[in-house]
């Protein structure tokens, strides 16, 4: 499968539960939205996720049947589709949700077996394989220990300044290739 259509650069962020995915995309979203870039996350998880609590009127609402409810507030917009038991979206679905005109980036949390770019998160000492020595779609590692030997480059995971330096070159030779979203 192809995510060329998307038009939109993207760039995955992939590892094994705990590695420090979302902790690195804590500190590095600042750092590319300080460049000026307009961003957009994906998140995947294989759990349940709740945006509301009960007693809420959009939980409540949602919880009485509805397929799609989207909470439109004078900030933000939160859509939540609910999906048959077993059929989880792929990433092409989860793309299409997106509102495209205008972002730089699309960033993925997970879906690390898709052929995209993607950054791996890597930490020895939980026990797991270096997914970059299967999957050629793996730009860099980003890891906390330079005894790691990886076909592709090593950054260190504790310095995300260089990370996002990173991610800005490689997002300024991938326009050369990409249209505007």
């Amino acid at each position: 499968m192809s995510f060329a259509s998307t038009s939109c650069p993207m760039l995955g962020i992939a590892g094994f539960s705990g590695s420090g995915k979302t902790t690195l995309l804590k500190a590095v979203l600042p750092l590319l939205t300080e460049q000026g870039l307009n961003l957009a996350l994906i998140k995947h998880t294989h759990h349940d996720v709740e945006q509301d609590s009960p007693g809420k009127d959009s939980y409540e609402l949602r919880h009485a049947g509805a397929a799609q409810t989207l909470l439109a507030g004078p900030r933000r917009s939160i859509l939540t589709q609910e999906y048959p038991a077993g059929n989880e979206p792929s990433l092409q679905q989860s793309l299409a949700q997106l509102h495209k005109p205008g972002l730089d980036l699309i960033l993925v949390e997970g879906f690390r077996d898709e052929p995209f770019t993607k950054l791996e998160i890597h930490r020895p000492a939980h026990g797991k394989p270096l997914l970059c020595r299967h999957d050629p779609h793996i730009l860099a590692v980003a890891t906390d220990s330079s005894a790691v030997s990886a076909p592709v480059p090593l950054l260190a995971l504790n310095q995300p300044r260089h990370i996002a330096d990173v991610i800005l070159q490689w997002l300024a030779e991938d326009r050369l290739t990409r249209v505007a979203c």
